[in-house]
């Protein structure tokens, strides 16, 4: 299994099903539902912010089609434009000094992890 991850900053992102390690920080599930086949005891997760996930129409318009990532994506944003919880993240950033963003995604090349990671990187440090 390939292990994709990637840093910016304070933020990274990381497939919830890699192996936990020890560098990973704070880590926080940014799904909306539950990776399949995943239980919760084996997880690793300190937080499940499910609210900074896209939202169900949005999810369901992409559903994980490549061609579709850049309205995806513009989309999103908007979103995040609106979405408390993206403070949550900020916050949590100033309290940690590393924190992971865990998606289940299988495509690591275009994914809502991807968007929100590049979202917090333009944003300032709470």
């Amino acid at each position: 299994m390939r292990r994709m991850v990637q840093r910016h900053g304070t933020f990274r992102i990381k497939r919830i099903y890699d192996p936990p390690a020890d560098d990973d920080g704070f880590r926080v599930l940014v799904d909306r539902l539950w990776p399949r086949g995943l239980p919760r005891e084996d997880a690793a997760i300190d937080l499940w912010l499910k609210d900074v996930a896209p939202s169900a129409g949005l999810r369901k318009d992409f559903n994980h089609r490549p061609e579709r990532f850049a309205e995806f994506s513009e989309r999103y944003r908007l979103e995040l434009d609106s979405n408390p919880a993206v403070e949550t993240l900020l916050e949590l950033a100033a309290g940690h000094p590393s924190v992971t963003l865990l998606y289940a995604a299988r495509n690591t090349g275009a994914n809502h992890a991807l968007v929100l990671l590049d979202y917090l990187r333009g944003r300032p440090a709470a």
